[in-house]
Order: structure tokens, then C-alpha cells, then sequence
């Protein structure tokens, strides 16, 4: 049994390298499979031109730094959603529970209100979400009984903050210009992504995805309760902290790269948890595949239903929701069967 999970892993990878080929061949500028590998490889090989210039700049310039940027951010989140579930004993809980997409939030209407330029915005929301990740530690430090509490207490007040914040700032703007660029940001796109992006993003991301990797047998101890935990020789709380504030660096760059995105952080874990188990040794990279295929894959239909791109939150949010309700009303059923 536990062999048969752990091969639905390459499964899951091999499902995501199928999906990062295809993406490419799909959309108004076509590549295809063979035509996308010469032009990769000639970056490391000399290789005859048989493509145009145009499929050259489309791969390089345009769907390479996408589809990189949406692998990571869409296995960033579904792997902060996945630890922020297990350590706080909650599988309602998604990756904003620290108020961090929140923040990040703010951060990138202030600078979009300031008319700074793409790099700046950036900055700034990945500056604030990092910031938030520092408030809620000191409001859970005051918090003695409950570590646990005082992190989603603080992430609902921080969070409910920069979301007034962030209210105003809108309410300030100018409706012509500033405000849409604002509330586009805020619904999340990899439009824009280049590959300066990627490079940017690089280091956080890997930063939190190794930490986490490395703790993930801690991870399992965590779900257990702090007693338990202690009682195995655990120091739940500096592991806790160190898990979270990884967490939600990956957050804060997502949400600094591609604005908000929402529910895959909540339900992708769920569907990894389903098919894998809950072992994190084998959740973390399920959580990772799955996450980038995910996203990926949605934005290639959001690329492509019409000519002007619908944002990546709303198809997230449109897909996610509906799933999300329906497990759980399976797994209502599940229950009752059972106490039938």
C-alpha cells in the first residue's frame, strides 16, 4: 500500500511535466512539442534554425517565464496551504491565514498608488507580506496558553488591517487610471511575468520549499498535539515558528510575483491528502506537482478564452469553490456512512 503511494508521486510529476509541454502548444501562437524542444536546446546546443524568430520569442519571451512562474507560485501555495493545515490542526485553513496575502496585498496598491514602477511593486509586496509575517509573531509571542491561537488570532487581526488598508487606498486612487490597475492586481494574473520574475522569486521560494522538506518529518509530529509532540523530545514552538515564517515567504513572493490567488492552497491539499495519505513525506512534493500543474493549467485556459485575459483568481476561485464544497459533502457522507 505504502509503495503504491509513494509511486502516485511520479505519477504526479509526470503529470506535471505532460501539462508544461502542452501548455505551450496551446493559445493563439501554437508550439508544438518537438518545435519547443529544438528551440530550448539551442540555448545549450548548436542546433540548426528550422523555427521562425517569432515561435522563438513567443517560447523564450512569453510562455517560458509563465508557465515557470506558475509552477512555482502554484506549488508555493498549495505546500504553504498543505503546512499551515497540518501544524495548526485545521483542514480549513489556507495559505492567507497569517493575513499575509493580505499585506502583500497592500503593499502593491501602495506602490501602484505611487505610480513606482513593475520591479518597485514587487518589492513592496513582498516587503509587507514578510512584514506581517513579523506582526503576527509578536502577537502570538504575547500569547503564553496557546501558541496555535496566537497565530490565527494575530493573522485575522493583521490580515483584517491591511484589508482596510488596502480599502483605502482604492477608495484614494484615481478611477481612471491607478484603481484598475489595482484591481486587476489584487485578482491575480501571470500576465505580466518575465523572467526577471522567475529569477527574483527563485531564491524565497526555494528557501521555504527546503525548509519545509527537511522539517517534514517534524511535520508529523506536529499534527499530533503539543503534548504528544513535546513528549517525543519536539520544540514545537521554534519548529512551529520556523515552518510558518517559510510558509509564508513562499506566499508573500507569490502574491508579489502574480497578485492574489486564491483556493489552492485550500484544496489542493485536500486532493493530496485523498489519494496519498497524510505521511508528509509523501503530501510535500504530491502537494508540490499538483500545485503547479493546477495553476499552470488554469492559466492556460485563462489565456485562452478570450482576447482579453480573464484574471487567474476569479477561474481559481470559480474552480476551487465548487470542488471544495463538493469535498465536503463527500466527506459528510463518508462520515455518516460510517456511523450508519
Amino acid at each position: 500500500m505504502k509503495n503504491r503511494k509513494t509511486s502516485l508521486i511520479w505519477v504526479f510529476a509526470i503529470i506535471y511535466i505532460m501539462a508544461f509541454i502542452l501548455t505551450f502548444s496551446l493559445g493563439r501562437y501554437p508550439v508544438d512539442p518537438l518545435t519547443l524542444l529544438r528551440i530550448l536546446l539551442s540555448r545549450i546546443l548548436p542546433l540548426e534554425q528550422t523555427w521562425t524568430n517569432q515561435e522563438a520569442i513567443i517560447v523564450f519571451n512569453i510562455r517560458l517565464p509563465r508557465i515557470l512562474a506558475g509552477s512555482l507560485i502554484g506549488a508555493s501555495l498549495a505546500l504553504a496551504g498543505l503546512v499551515f493545515q497540518t501544524i495548526f490542526h485545521n483542514p480549513m485553513v489556507s495559505p492567507d491565514v497569517l493575513g499575509t496575502t493580505s499585506a502583500a496585498g497592500f503593499g502593491a496598491a501602495l506602490a501602484l498608488l505611487w505610480n513606482l514602477p513593475a520591479l518597485m511593486v514587487n518589492a513592496f509586496a513582498f516587503c509587507f507580506g514578510v512584514l506581517s509575517v513579523f506582526l503576527v509573531y509578536l502577537v502570538a509571542s504575547r500569547v503564553r496558553n496557546s501558541q496555535i491561537l496566537g497565530f490565527v488570532l494575530g493573522g485575522i487581526m493583521i490580515g483584517s488591517i491591511f484589508t482596510s488598508l488596502t480599502s483605502y487606498v482604492k477608495l484614494v486612487a484615481d478611477p481612471t487610471d491607478t484603481l484598475p490597475n489595482i484591481t486587476y492586481f489584487l485578482m491575480g494574473s501571470l500576465a505580466s511575468a518575465t523572467i526577471s520574475d522567475v529569477r527574483l522569486s527563485l531564491p524565497p521560494i526555494l528557501i521555504g520549499m527546503v525548509t519545509i522538506i527537511l522539517l517534514s518529518w517534524k511535520i508529523n509530529l506536529l499534527s499530533l498535539s503539543d503534548e504528544e509532540s513535546r513528549s517525543l523530545g519536539l520544540n514545537t514552538r521554534l519548529i512551529r515558528t520556523v515552518l510558518v515564517v517559510a510558509a509564508a515567504l513562499m506566499v508573500a513572493t507569490s502574491v508579489a510575483v502574480a497578485g492574489v490567488i486564491g483556493w489552492i492552497g485550500l484544496v489542493i491539499p485536500h486532493i493530496v491528502r485523498m489519494i496519498v495519505g497524510t505521511d508528509t513525506r509523501r503530501t510535500i512534493p504530491a502537494s508540490i506537482f499538483l500545485g503547479a500543474t493546477f495553476l499552470i493549467v488554469v492559466d492556460t485556459f485563462s489565456r485562452m478564452l478570450s482576447t482579453s485575459e480573464v484574471p487567474i483568481g476569479i477561474l481559481t476561485s470559480l474552480i476551487g469553490a465548487p470542488f471544495f464544497l463538493y469535498l465536503i459533502i463527500g466527506e459528510g457522507r463518508r462520515e455518516d456512512g460510517i456511523q450508519g
